[in-house]
């Protein structure tokens, strides 16, 4: 995508790379992106006046994952379904937020497309006024059309995604995607009410001076994880480069400023909870999305020993280490972990 576009309406670039997005340029791709932009616009309007209705705090109720709900993500798991739902491109949606298959209701039309999507990543953030965000990830379905969706067709491989983006909502809602053609960024315009063109065929750095991982869960690592981590803070002299801690806790703004300025982000396996041994990410709603992403942009993303989007998935909520970030910092995990360093 040209510095020529920058400005240009999300609802023009899907237009012109119609063609590239899908096989037979019959629209129904684009449909779909134009529902979770859609979807995407309404909550933030949402969390926008968060602090004016009574949208903040805790719902009272538990979700899949055992963790309590917020108001926003009510609202924002509601308002993504919705969306999709009623786009008449969508046969299935899985989200963070419930424990099954979401299927499309029978009055509205079905397509052969799939979402996963976490409607409001970093929620425990939300009345401290933190960059909180959506992720979504797309697939084909594989079986045939006439038959019942499938968790054949919900637990594809990452490598199969066939678009990934997330939206972070802060002090400018920007909204990132991939459809396997580069990775562009799209800044929201709220007097007109559209995302314009704001960061065209992102490239993450080779290497970074940024490494974010919660390190008040450093004595549950591993013992590669803690060398690696040690050698981040006083190996200057070998790797002549002084890191910089930053890490806020909301997965989107963590991963976004590391895409743009280069570093790596951790969230490893630990011990600190018996029933999440893989720590607390989950594959296809985060890990994955995001792996599609920082790959179209030349960085890596890997369990440390595994590349995120081969995984083969088993359910819907499974969860994986994630190593992501700049090509050259995953690297060198990768060789703590693997014993070479």
């Amino acid at each position: 995508m040209s510095s020529d576009n920058i400005g240009i309406t999300i609802s023009n670039h899907l237009l012109l790379n119609q063609q590239q997005l899908s096989t037979g340029a019959t629209g129904s791709y684009t449909r779909l992106l134009q529902a979770l932009v859609l979807a995407c616009k309404i909550i933030q309007r949402d969390v926008a006046k968060a602090g004016l209705v009574d949208v903040l705090g805790r719902a009272g109720s538990i979700n899949v994952q055992g963790e309590e709900v917020q108001k926003l993500d009510e609202l924002a798991n509601t308002t993504v379904k919705r969306r999709l739902s009623t786009s008449g491109e969508c046969c299935g949606l899985a989200s963070e937020e419930e424990a099954d298959i979401i299927e499309i209701p029978r009055q509205y039309p079905k397509g052969n497309y799939i979402v996963h999507f976490d409607p409001l990543d970093g929620s425990s953030n939300i009345d401290a006024n933190v960059s909180i965000g959506t992720i979504f990830s797309i697939y084909r379905r594989i079986t045939p059309s006439t038959n019942d969706i499938s968790l054949l067709d919900m637990l594809q491989k990452g490598v199969e995604q066939v678009g990934a983006g997330y939206v972070i909502y802060g002090s400018s809602c920007i909204l990132v995607f991939s459809t396997g053609q580069g990775v562009n960024g799209f800044t929201l315009d709220p007097s007109i009410g559209e995302f314009l063109l704001s960061h065209p065929n992102i490239k993450t750095p080779e290497k970074g001076k940024i490494y974010s991982i919660n390190e008040g869960n450093y004595n549950y690592w591993d013992a590669p994880t803690k060398k690696y981590i040690d050698w981040v803070k006083t190996g200057y002299q070998e790797h002549k480069t002084h890191y910089t801690a930053r890490y806020v806790g909301s997965l989107v703004a963590d991963f976004h400023r590391n895409l743009l300025y280069g570093g790596i982000f951790l969230y490893p396996a630990d011990l600190k909870d018996p029933k999440k041994p893989q720590g607390k990410l989950r594959l296809m709603c985060e890990a994955n999305p995001l792996a599609y992403i920082v790959e179209q942009a030349g960085g890596l993303a890997t369990t440390g020993k595994e590349r995120i989007l081969d995984i083969e998935p088993r359910h819907l909520h499974q969860r994986t280490p994630l190593i992501i970030g700049s090509p050259e910092d995953v690297r060198i995990y990768e060789d703590f972990i693997s014993g070479k360093r």
